[in-house]
């Protein structure tokens, strides 16, 4: 989109009658589609001094005398042309009758466009025309540009403002527009089938984000330009919106993309805010609900996002990665408003700020899976119980949360934590270090005196303390073993005798990696 007049717009207006010399087909490609920046006319055999790249220049060739050769003609053609003119336009009848053969030869071997201007033509005329065509040109840009701007106005007011707004703009440049989000990652992309093209330049927005202040740049991909702006404040970068075409775009081009700059920027800053406060209150709601205030929980959540889920439920809970964060609440948010009702969720600032805790029936546990699935997080959760409960489901997601940190990304339920019991659990926690502390007088003994305390130890406890059956199993006599026993008593400064001794002892050989065979 230009909004300057071209040499091809001169050439076919009928009412100047200027006659092309040079064919288009001898000429580089696009010659005659070159905006004119304005229309000059001189006499001199040098003008170049007071032109500037993109005129017109306008001669009668009183510069040129009748003795005058083609190599003086194709000298002054070369100055025209290493200066950036887009045309040379020769008035005849003046000085001579016709456009000197040896000019429109120049002209074509330089590539430089020739045309006849009549003697019925004025030279201002020319000119004249040139600027009313640039003055219609600009008055239909800017009605472009009001209308532009009164279309994105009106789609901002639309329920999701800010992708209405773009949308509008990918209508009304002709090109596409993508969003991407602080992290860097694209968010939305319009039309939608652009997302490979605006795929390419994420790299380029993540490169501008990191930089920490407001920018621009661009760069050329798949035979587009792409134009990339930071949207937000200065350390408090937002996003980057990217636009793609073949072309630059003009001042009034550029002066919709700026508004709509402006527009995405606040729209996400006060997107930023109010997801803030949506997430505050989340969690003043899931505090409420915690406590046992189940009907203030339920008042809250029924006017701002829907019914709490029905009892029976299970909690859960799941770790975000800060760099996941924003991506995992969205996608909760879009099944909170596909299926009100089903699901609750919030930020656990007791538990941690990457910790999000989820409410949900039975039947919505397949989203567990997924939510797991597509963003590579693990998950606890907790058996099914009553609404007013919801402490103890906490409790208990958090313990599987614990056990499902230990592998890979999945969901851990409790329920299969507390088919494996009390010990089972333990060796999940810090206990191991506590075990292997317990453990260690004897294994010192065993490695300096080449005894074996601890596999006595084991092998005793796993006997129910029976010193026969353990002598069995050793192949010593019982004395032995019950020597070995009272040793370990006192290295450990436990007394084996009571069950509290056995258990902790036990206990200690689980967690610490010695876990009995029986």
């Amino acid at each position: 989109m230009t909004m300057l007049p071209t040499l091809r717009s001169l050439t076919t207006n009928r009412e100047l009658a200027l006659q092309l010399l040079t064919p288009e087909e001898a000429l580089p490609a696009g010659a005659l589609d070159a905006p004119i920046a304005w229309v000059h006319s001189s006499d001199l055999a040098d003008p170049t001094p007071f032109l500037s790249p993109g005129q017109v220049l306008l001669t009668t060739g009183t510069q040129f005398g009748e003795q005058d050769g083609d190599e003086l003609i194709g000298a002054y053609v070369e100055r025209l042309s290493a200066a950036g003119i887009n045309g040379l336009g020769f008035g005849t009848e003046v000085v001579r009758a016709g456009t000197p053969d040896a000019l429109v030869e120049a002209c074509r071997l330089a590539g430089l466009p020739a045309f006849e201007v009549p003697y019925r033509t004025p030279f201002i005329a020319v000119a004249r025309a040139a600027a009313d065509m640039a003055a219609e040109e600009r008055f239909a840009r800017r009605t472009w540009t009001l209308a532009a701007h009164r279309a994105i106005a009106l789609a901002a007011l639309r329920p999701d403002g800010l992708s209405a707004s773009l949308h509008e703009l990918s209508l009304q440049l002709d090109r596409w527009v993508a969003l991407f989000d602080a992290n860097g990652g694209l968010d939305r992309v319009f039309p939608a089938e652009a997302a490979a093209a605006a795929s390419a330049a994420e790299d380029e927005a993540t490169r501008l984000l990191r930089r920490g202040n407001r920018a621009s740049s661009s760069l050329a991909a798949g035979g587009e330009t792409v134009s990339l702006q930071t949207l937000g404040r200065r350390d408090r970068l937002r996003g980057v919106l990217a636009i793609g075409g073949s072309s630059e775009l003009d001042a009034a081009g550029n002066e919709v993309v700026t508004a709509v700059i402006a527009l995405a920027g606040l729209s996400l800053e006060q997107g930023h805010t109010l997801d803030r406060a949506q997430s505050s209150l989340r969690s003043a709601v899931l505090a409420a609900w915690r406590r046992g205030d189940v009907e203030l929980a339920q008042s809250v959540s029924r006017e701002m996002w829907g019914e709490l889920p029905e009892s029976p439920v299970c909690i859960a809970l799941l770790d975000a990665p800060a760099e996941k964060l924003h991506s995992v609440t969205e996608y909760l948010e879009a099944r909170v408003a596909e299926r009100p009702g089903a699901l609750f969720f919030a930020a656990d600032p007791s538990a941690g700020e990457d910790r999000i805790a989820l409410v949900l029936g039975r039947r919505s546990l397949p989203l567990l899976d997924a939510v797991a699935a597509n963003f590579a997080v693990h998950i606890g959760v907790s058996e099914p119980r009553g609404a007013s409960e919801l402490a103890g489901g906490l409790t208990q997601a958090e313990q599987a949360l614990a056990r499902a940190q230990d592998g890979g990304p999945g969901v851990s339920a409790f329920s299969e934590l507390a088919q494996e019991g009390v010990l089972a659990y333990l060796s999940t926690t810090d206990a191991r270090e506590i075990g292997r502390a317990t453990l260690q007088p004897l294994r010192a003994h065993d490695e300096a005196a080449g005894s074996e305390l601890l596999h006595t130890l084991r092998v005793w406890l796993e006997q129910n303390g029976q010193f026969d059956a353990s002598a069995g199993l050793l192949g010593v006599h019982r004395h032995t073993v019950r020597a070995r026993v009272g040793l370990a008593e006192r290295l450990l400064g436990r007394d084996l005798s009571t069950f509290r001794g056995r258990a902790e002892i036990w206990a200690a050989l689980l967690v610490a990696g010695d876990e009995p065979s029986a």
